[in-house]
């Protein structure tokens, strides 16, 4: 087994647990000698660029060899667009207030008996990740600024850009002061099973992944696990959807970049705006190269959509594909999302304020939005700075997952000799006040 770290002879356990003593390093750690690691990293992949690029152009042409889907050479691209676009979000990060050591509760509960709710570090997070090379940047940062250390796992057709963009962070981290466990990259598909055991040492396991590699993930191991599978994205355009905006947002959400999670996969159409809106559409999508699948109704409106069956509602194409469905009602369009979505994000196009309340209230994703494009989903445009991933769960964290996913919190009781036993039996009473 070979791990990109400066212990290549130890084993996959004995790792995670320095990185495990490692990670109470990092917790005394100031902000501002964090912020400093974040900017010694943006200043290096800018240095390395050049390195950068020749290993995700040989990434590239072995994908070319080996005939990687189109979506995954999509993904599976580091140029100097994304690296602008990471050193933006380093910057963004750096500017954010430290999530650590805040005050979340302040009470009273008696004389002299003080609580408190601080923010904290989860401690050793570990990510098993897809093929863009562009989220172990996002990952390593948002970690650090956030106190915790890192145990990165990225997909084997990255494997060149990875190793280059971790031997660069690395460095740069150590040479700001960072303890070597803040970041640790293992290379052997073997390895995410050995990951999997140790929940001794690894506090939260974030996925990023099909829906069956993250269920074998959640089934095979007792650590906690965070994120999400499918990216199975809607838009709903009601009764009153402009049609001007419904050609622009439906585009964008379907072309801008098509091989991510928050591309939308499926448009739903209310019947008595389908006539007027779904040509314009449709002439649209077909000019952008885009194919469309649809409802008996949609083919009966427009016979060139192909047939859209039941198995393309619940497909996340993460390609110029599209399936349509006319539906009756707003609650028809939820119901639908409700049983097709993965509870990602989802939109409705009206310009209707209950229809929308409606929808907002009912639909059960992390994201719901009114008249703009689910390509808003992430972690940067939010402004999080980046995130490690979007959590479809409702525990913990919810949609893009930034700093504050990424800490959790402690309570903190201080007193001057008070037991239990006195207010057990009434010779003291609590007055809780909040300071």
């Amino acid at each position: 087994m070979r791990i990109a770290n400066r212990h290549p002879d130890m084993g996959l356990a004995a790792l995670a647990r320095a990185v495990k003593a490692d990670s109470f390093r990092m917790v005394s750690l100031s902000n501002t000698v964090r912020n400093e690691a974040l900017g010694a990293i943006a200043k290096a992949l800018r240095l390395h660029r050049d390195e950068i690029f020749a290993a995700n152009e040989a990434d590239l042409a072995a994908g070319t060899r080996d005939g990687l889907p189109e979506p995954i050479m999509k993904r599976l691209r580091f140029d100097g667009e994304k690296l602008r676009e990471t050193a933006a979000g380093i910057a963004e990060l750096i500017s954010l207030p430290d999530p650590l050591f805040r005050t979340l509760l302040h009470r009273e509960l008696d004389e002299g008996l003080i609580l408190r709710q601080v923010s904290c570090p989860i401690g050793v997070i570990g990510v098993i990740f897809e093929s863009r090379p562009d989220a172990l940047i996002q990952i390593a940062t948002l970690c650090l600024k956030s106190g915790n250390c890192t145990i990165l796992k990225g997909g084997s057709e990255a494997a060149r850009t990875n190793k280059v963009l971790f031997d660069i962070i690395f460095e740069a981290g150590i040479g700001a002061g960072l303890p070597s466990g803040f970041l640790t990259l293992v290379e052997t598909r073997a390895d995410i099973n050995g990951l999997l055991t140790c929940h001794e040492s690894i506090d939260l396991l974030i996925p990023r992944g099909s829906n069956e590699f993250v269920r074998y993930i959640m089934d095979n191991s007792s650590i906690p696990v965070m994120g999400h599978s499918d990216g199975i994205c809607h838009i709903y355009a009601d009764v009153s959807a402009d049609v001007e905006m419904a050609v622009s947002v439906i585009r964008d959400a379907k072309t801008q970049y098509a091989a991510v999670c928050n591309a939308v996969e499926t448009l739903l159409v209310h019947r008595g705006a389908a006539a007027r809106l779904l040509p314009p559409v449709f002439a649209d999508l077909r000019a952008h190269g885009v194919t469309v699948k649809g409802c008996p109704k949609t083919r009966k409106l427009l016979s060139e959509v192909l047939p859209a069956a039941d198995e393309d509602f619940a497909t996340e194409y993460l390609d110029y594909i599209l399936s349509v469905k006319i539906v009756d009602s707003l609650d028809e369009a939820v119901a639908h999302i409700n049983k097709y979505g993965s509870h990602h994000t989802d939109a409705i196009l009206t310009e209707d304020d209950a229809a929308a309340e409606r929808f907002m209230l009912l639909v059960d994703s992390a994201g719901v939005y009114r008249n703009c494009s689910t390509r808003f989903a992430d972690g940067f445009r939010y402004g999080f700075g980046a995130e490690v991933g979007v959590s479809t769960g409702k525990l913990h964290a919810r949609g893009p997952v930034g700093l504050s996913g990424l800490v959790t919190y402690k309570y903190e009781l201080c007193g001057n000799g008070q037991i239990v036993g006195d207010y057990a039996e009434g010779r003291r009473s609590f007055h809780f006040r909040d300071l």
